[in-house]
């Protein structure tokens, strides 16, 4: 059965599901959601996301939403399939979680207000808050350097093997890489090397073939 996927898919978290799905090899339609026009807000979205947000996902009678959540279904339901995104022990699967919470708790709450303001207003026509982006940066270095610590030794964030925990982090690091902060990347040497490995990959290609990027 193909699973509908409600969103856009130049959007963040609707990118998070569909970058799991191709890695998954799992078979999906996309029912866009104009965000533009805020169809997300809408009374018949709001039956699949009480939050007015994207994505959504229905799979036969079984509905979700939040992209984490989804992404981390998926991956378990079809443990077997494709890419092994969650890890291959216990302990290797507590590791895969901490870094795809420490992309929730630590790195996400900077980036996306960096790209709000950076990316998004612009288009928009509205005014960015310059002073906050400034703060959010200094922010994001201490983050970043941690990420530079940890691939310093390790190929990707919970060791050798790409996870759910690289995953997670690709479609908000897209939208930074195309500001100034791709600077602050391509500064540190280890996590620079990630970036191209993990944007190497034949299932980001397709993301961002799928979003005209």
């Amino acid at each position: 059965m193909v699973v509908k996927l409600y969103g856009q898919v130049t959007a963040v978290c609707p990118q998070r599901v569909l970058l799991c799905f191709l890695e998954k090899e799992i078979e999906f339609e996309i029912v866009h959601v104009d965000l533009d026009t805020l169809e997300h807000k809408k009374p018949e979205h709001l039956l699949r996301q009480p939050f007015g947000q994207v994505p959504a996902i229905e799979d036969g009678d079984f509905k979700l939403f939040e992209s984490r959540a989804i992404a981390r279904y998926y991956a378990t339901k079809y443990a077997d399939q494709g890419t092994n995104l969650l890890g291959k022990s216990l302990e290797h699967r507590a590791i895969v979680d901490q870094w795809a919470d420490v992309e929730t708790h630590y790195f996400n709450v900077l980036a996306f207000p960096i790209v709000l303001n950076l990316l998004i207003k612009p288009r928009l026509g509205e005014e960015s808050d310059v002073v906050l982006v400034k703060e959010l940066k200094v922010k994001l270095e201490v983050v970043l350097d941690i990420y530079e610590n940890r691939l310093a030794s390790n190929r990707f964030l919970a060791g050798d093997e790409f996870t759910m925990a690289d995953l997670t982090h690709m479609p908000a690091m897209g939208y930074l890489m195309r500001t100034d902060v791709n600077r602050m990347v391509k500064a540190r040497v280890d996590m620079n090397r990630w970036w191209e490995e993990i944007t190497a990959r034949p299932a980001w290609k397709k993301l961002m073939k799928m979003a005209g990027c």
